[in-house]
């Protein structure tokens, strides 16, 4: 197995030191030569940011792979998914436990997780430097 994912795109424009890569991001079966007849099949079109110091040798329309360990992606998955999961679980149990009432806990447990999207976005900056893709 690879220790990398990476995706074949093409540079949309370049702003500063981020680089606007445009990829295709498609599912297992849009690859399938009988797609185009089946509503299974998906694919969407992605701009990725990559952040680098020497933009200066990349244009729009170049084409270019962007990757990104494996590493990068457990750890954009667990701050995207994992941890409000569990933050969502956690305050929904003691929620119940306190209110003693499903619909109650249910609204907390959800508005639990506007300060953790807010403080993720707060500390955006710090991340994207942690989780980040390259250029190959």
């Amino acid at each position: 197995m690879s220790s990398k994912i990476s995706h074949s795109g093409v540079v949309d424009s370049i702003e500063g030191d981020c680089v606007k890569v445009r990829i295709l991001q498609t599912s297992a079966c849009a690859a399938c030569k009988v797609a185009g007849h089946c509503n299974a099949s998906e694919s969407k079109e992605k701009i990725v940011d990559v952040f680098c110091c020497d933009t200066a040798k990349y244009r729009a329309g170049q084409e270019v792979t962007v990757w990104a360990s494996r590493e990068v992606a457990n750890k954009a998955l667990l701050l995207g998914f994992g941890l409000p999961f569990l933050l969502l679980i956690t305050v929904l149990v003691v929620g119940l436990y306190l209110t003693d009432n499903e619909g109650v806990a249910a609204l907390v447990s959800l508005g639990s997780l506007l300060p953790y999207y807010f403080l993720l976005w707060l500390c955006r900056k710090s991340i994207r430097q942690q989780v980040s893709f390259q250029i190959e």
